[in-house]
């Protein structure tokens, strides 16, 4: 008896599922592809219990005729492509026809559609990949896939599923990149019965940009548009400052489909070389377009992953889009040059008096609130007893206090003498140590360092921030923030700590909800709330490029005697280094 067998359609149809539905998101995904290659103007998602119970795409597109309804069904069925040539110069975003077959196969489906022209719609109802009702019925414009209970006859799979807000999460991040890669379509996302989220379609694409991404960001947004041979490129990014310690502020696309491309990504970080600290990722939109046979997007069951016939052009260009869309920007924010810089919100009077109060205590007033210099995720904290004695001897109170002050090199840099030779003083590096130290010893405090907001700053998130948001609310609050929901994904802080008054909570808060999801479901509330304090550290502390004066130095000298360890920042980079007498003769030749 032969041991190789065919394997039953509902078999093979599961088999296949697995591959192409692993979770609601990747359902939500297919359904919305499906509908925008229909030409749907107005998508709405409705879902259920994140997914579990329900989900609901309906469109407003061309829809299908009875015998395409029941068609769309049938595996390998597709109106996408016709012959081979077609395979290799794909136009849209489906074109395989095995995702409406796939869920059918592991949930119970209907599918409703009518072509504008007809009538009446065909409504069909499927369960388990079984067909077991095909009727007429009135029905608007376009399609409607409905699907209930997602992988009911496989009870392994569901039984992986994470939380409610989890698979929102992960529904809402893919609906943001498909949202982002149409900026002419309207998009609606609805989960158990209310509106969560809504994209209106719009002309500019900077204004869907800062829809999904946030509005905080729209001034700091710059055109990209260049074009050559291989591709065309347009998009956005963001200026350095406004930056990511993951890649998930890359959003990449190919012939408007979202994509995860090494090769992309690679270009968009060439870019930006030179203008982020390493461990650093920018925000960015980059649409790619290419000609459709010179892109393969038949790589893998998901299609997030492509080829490029000609990648070294396409890299080229990409890379050059992004340096000269920099350069541009860098040109028109020079003082002088044409763009005039944003008027800022005054604080009310007393929140100014408070800020000032603080600064005067723990700094100096006259030391203004800086861009940020965003965080990267630091390596351990070095262990005084490993470093030399020498450098050792600077850690005993009052040796950083008597350094004789040379002055401040390129703004950054303080340079000072000793008996042991020339201390070089990153002063962002010492003042992020100083208020790491007093943040840990001032958290949950009666006298924390906080201030009530007079007007509440609202902090709009995706699916994923807002429930990791909501889970972290008791971790931030011993650090002077008070955050309560807004409704939807919408937060309001409504107290903060006194160091980030000036337009830094929104964010320090994704910051920290982005260092968050990258150190995954494992990290302990030690550990979060430790890395939330080194952002806003990070975030308080002077920067480079900032003049100080004497009184100033001296001031950040004796806050570095009072630390407990003001050798390294709290990411684990050198405060200080010491170039001793002996080394500089060396350097010059003085000594053999």
């Amino acid at each position: 008896m032969p041991r190789i067998r065919i394997l039953p359609d509902i078999l093979s149809n599961k088999i296949a599922a697995g591959e192409v539905v692993e979770r609601p998101a990747a359902v939500v995904k297919e359904l919305v592809e499906n509908a925008i290659d229909a030409g749907g103007r107005r998508i709405v998602v409705e879902i259920e219990a994140g997914g579990r119970r329900l989900i609901r795409v309906a469109d407003d597109g061309a829809g299908m005729d009875p015998d395409d309804t029941l068609l769309a069904l049938e595996r390998y069925a597709t109106s996408k492509l016709a012959s081979d040539e077609d395979l290799f110069a794909i136009r849209t975003l489906g074109f395989r026809g095995e995702a409406l077959p796939s869920i059918a196969s592991v949930s119970r489906l209907t599918l409703v559609s009518r072509p504008a022209d007809q009538p009446a719609g065909t409504e069909v109802r499927v369960e388990g990949g079984r067909i077991l009702n095909v009727s007429e019925t009135g029905a608007p414009p376009g399609t409607m896939v409905t699907v209930k209970d997602l992988f009911f006859n496989t009870p392994a799979r569901r039984k992986f599923l994470k939380t409610v807000q989890t698979e929102m999460g992960h529904i809402g991040d893919c609906l943001a990149g498909l949202a982002l890669g149409h900026p002419d379509i309207d998009f609606r996302l609805i989960h158990n019965g209310k509106a969560t989220r809504r994209w209106p379609a719009v002309s500019d694409s900077g204004d869907r940009v800062a829809d999904v991404l946030g509005r905080s960001l729209q001034n700091d947004l710059f055109p990209l548009a260049l074009e050559n041979e291989a591709a065309a490129v347009t998009g956005w990014v963001a200026s350095p400052r406004v930056n990511r310690s993951t890649s998930r502020g890359v959003h990449l696309f190919v012939n408007g489909r979202h994509v995860k491309a090494r090769a992309l990504l690679h270009a968009v970080m060439q870019g930006y070389r030179q203008r982020l600290m390493k461990g650093q990722f920018p925000v960015a939109v980059c649409h790619v377009r290419v000609p459709a046979d010179q892109v393969d997007v038949n790589v893998h069951p998901t299609k997030h992953e492509v080829r490029f016939a000609r990648q070294r052009e396409v890299h080229g260009v990409v890379a050059g889009a992004v340096a000269a869309a920099l350069d541009q920007a860098d040109r028109r924010q020079r003082p002088g040059a044409g763009r005039s810089p944003q008027p800022r919100t005054p604080l009310p009077s007393g929140i100014g008096e408070s800020i000032r109060r603080y600064q005067q205590s723990s700094f100096d007033n006259g030391i203004s609130t800086p861009a940020r210099t965003p965080l990267t995720r630091p390596p351990a904290e070095p262990d005084p007893a490993r470093e030399t004695r020498r450098q050792a001897n600077l850690w005993h109170q009052g040796r950083f206090a008597r350094l004789n002050v040379i002055g401040q090199f390129r703004r950054t840099y303080l340079l000072c003498e000793s008996e042991e030779g020339l201390i070089i003083i990153d002063q962002h590096a010492a003042h992020e140590r100083v208020y790491y130290e007093q943040l840990h010893r001032r958290r949950g405090s009666t006298n924390a360092a906080a201030q009530k907001l007079l007007i509440p700053e609202t902090i709009e998130l995706s699916h994923r921030e807002a429930a990791l948001l909501q889970d972290l609310l008791p971790v931030l609050a011993p650090l002077g923030f008070e955050i309560e929901p807004f409704g939807g994904t919408t937060f309001a802080v409504k107290a903060a700590p006194l160091m980030l008054l000036e337009g830094e909570l929104g964010p320090v808060i994704r910051e920290i909800l982005e260092t968050a999801l990258a150190a995954g479901s494992a990290a302990e509330p030690d550990a979060i709330l430790d890395d939330s304090v080194k952002i806003m550290a990070c975030h308080g502390a002077i920067r480079a490029r900032q003049a100080l004066d004497d009184r100033q130095i001296r001031r950040l000298l004796q806050q570095m005697d009072e630390c407990d360890n003001p050798s390294h920042c709290p990411h684990g980079r050198p405060t200080w280094i010491r170039w001793t007498q002996n080394d500089l003769e060396k350097a010059f030749g003085r000594q053999a």
